[in-house]
């Protein structure tokens, strides 16, 4: 795949870390684990956005853009980020922040990625839950065109067919590094939410016969089904703007909906757990939204015997660890 006929800009501090997790392994006597390390990517404390938004940004300069447009929860990884790649790049960053959370933790909507997103110089308007996003966004670009700016709207958490890119790139990343360790990997798990990270990795490491299954742990839509529909579909279109004739098959993508627990963002037993296990034994900050669901999913399919003793199973970190400070409460009596 020659990734280099898209437009990009440089924000990844790549490739990022591929390690061991030995402590966490032991602790929970299963397969050998490892973790991808991007919440190492550099840009504002980091995460998976980082990646798409190269594609993101170089395409939205390609345009012409002056002003970036995009949307997220009010913990939105994906709108720091963004703020952050527009700031670097001296572009207006305009975000919507959706109500989508219910609680009662005054922390939850000035501190954590809220306080970056400010500090960041993002415009950030709060909607309530179930606000049309996409039309919200487009009235934002409307505003900037009257205003005689170009703007350029980035969808929620990145996920189109040019955010995937930054994860189809992380797969030819992945396959290079395990085949310098001489590491096999015989499966990724991943959070699976807006899609992009999921579907980029699927489409990466299919158009390289990588042979590694990939299972995504639902951190939204509990309806597995549902989330692997979306994930091909977006599969699906990043493999036809790469040219790849037979696109992605639907079995390749695999989806765990059992630990959302009562809601996006809510908190659950088994993610409590799993942030205090990896903070614990491996000094690895996870989020209460997607990696503390991610691992509770991988945790939770280890204690059910789902994978054999002698296979490596490689963890996405996808950071977040600055929403920790938005759940203040939630985390302090652990």
């Amino acid at each position: 795949m020659h990734l280099a006929r898209f437009p990009r800009v440089r924000l990844c501090h790549c490739p990022t870390p591929l390690e061991p997790m030995p402590a966490l392994t032991r602790a929970l006597r299963g397969p050998t684990l490892y973790v991808k390390r991007d919440d190492c990517t550099g840009l504002a404390t980091g995460g998976n956005k980082t990646r798409k938004l190269e594609f993101l940004i170089g395409d939205a300069i390609a345009q012409g853009a002056d002003t970036v447009i995009t949307h997220g929860a009010v913990q939105s990884n994906h709108v720091r980020q963004t703020a952050a790649a527009a700031a670097k790049m001296g572009l207006q960053c305009r975000a919507l922040l959706e109500e989508r959370v219910a609680t009662d933790d005054p922390a939850y909507a000035v501190n954590g990625n809220v306080l970056l997103d400010r500090l960041l110089d993002s415009a950030i308007r709060f909607v309530p839950e179930g606000t049309d996003m996409d039309g919200a966004m487009e009235a934002e670009a409307a505003d900037v065109r009257a205003a005689d700016g170009t703007p350029y709207v980035i969808p929620g958490g990145g996920s189109s067919p040019v955010g995937a890119l930054g994860y189809v790139n992380a797969a030819l990343e992945i396959i290079h590094q395990a085949n310098e360790a001489r590491l096999r990997i015989d499966r990724i798990v991943c959070g699976s939410g807006s899609t992009g990270t999921h579907a980029g990795l699927v489409t990466g490491l299919h158009a390289m016969n990588g042979g590694i299954p990939v299972t995504g742990i639902c951190v939204r839509r509990p309806d597995a089904g549902e989330q692997e529909a979306l994930v091909h579909d977006l599969a699906t279109r990043a493999a036809k703007m790469l040219g790849m004739a037979n696109g992605v098959p639907r079995d390749a993508v695999t989806c765990d909906g059992r630990f959302v627990g009562p809601g996006y963002g809510l908190p659950t037993r088994e993610m409590v757990e799993a942030v205090t296990l990896a903070a614990r034994h491996e000094g690895l900050l996870l989020d209460p939204v997607y990696t503390g669901k991610t691992m509770a999913g991988l945790i939770a399919l280890i204690r059910e015997g789902a994978f054999a003793p002698d296979e490596t199973i490689l963890f996405m970190h996808t950071g977040g660890s600055a929403a920790l400070f938005g759940y203040p409460e939630l985390l302090s009596n652990v």
